[in-house]
C-alpha cells in the first residue's frame, strides 16, 4: 500500500526551523563526533524492523557518511556542512518525534532526509560519478601517478559542475 500526503507551507516552516537548530548544533560540534553519533544512531536501528519508507533512506544516511569520511573525494567545507546537519537530525533521538514510538518515531527523520537529500542531489550525484570514476581507473593499466591525477581531474569536473547545478536549483526555487 502506498500513502502519500502533502507538506503544507506551515509544516515545511516546522522542518526549515528543526534543519536550523540542526545546522547551529552542527556547527558547534566536531565532524567526526557527528559521523560517530550518525553511526551509533544507526547501529541502534533495528533494521529489519524499520519501516520502509526509513530503510529506504537509512542507506542514504549510509552513503553521506562514506562521502564525509573520503578522503580523495574531498568534499568542500560548505557541503560537508550541509550532510553534518543531516547527520545531526538524524542522530538526535528526541527530534520532532522521538524515535523510540513505533512504526512512526523515525517519519520526521525520514521527511527530513527526503528534504535534505533532495537539495544535495547534486552532491550524491556527483559522488557517484566520482566512486564509479574512481573504480573504472582501478581496473586500468595506468600507473598510480596517472590514476590520481586523473581522479583529481574527475573530481574537480564534478565538484565545479555539483556546485553549477546547485546554483541554479538555488536560482530556480526563487
Amino acid at each position: 500500500m502506498r500513502v502519500t500526503f502533502e507538506l503544507e507551507p506551515c509544516d515545511i516552516e516546522r522542518f526549515h526551523e528543526a534543519r536550523v537548530r540542526a545546522h547551529d548544533m552542527a556547527r558547534c560540534a566536531d565532524e567526526s563526533d557527528i559521523v560517530a553519533a550518525a553511526k551509533q544512531a544507526l547501529d541502534a536501528l533495528t533494521i529489519g524492523a524499520a519501516p520502509g519508507y526509513v530503510r529506504k533512506r537509512i542507506v542514504m544516511v549510509q552513503r553521506l557518511i562514506l562521502m564525509l569520511e573520503d578522503e580523495s573525494w574531498a568534499l568542500p567545507k560548505a557541503e560537508r556542512e550541509d550532510v553534518a546537519e543531516t547527520l545531526v537530525y538524524f542522530s538526535d533521538p528526541e527530534d520532532m518525534i522521538p524515535d523510540d514510538l513505533s512504526v512512526i518515531g523515525l517519519l520526521d527523520d525520514a521527511i527530513m532526509l527526503e528534504l535534505l537529500l533532495k537539495r544535495m542531489r547534486h552532491v550524491l550525484q556527483a559522488y557517484d560519478e566520482f566512486c564509479a570514476r574512481r573504480a573504472l581507473l582501478r581496473a586500468g593499466a595506468d600507473g598510480r601517478v596517472e590514476q590520481a591525477s586523473a581522479l583529481a581531474r574527475r573530481r574537480a569536473t564534478l565538484q565545479d559542475r555539483m556546485r553549477r547545478r546547485a546554483r541554479r536549483g538555488e536560482l530556480a526555487a526563487l
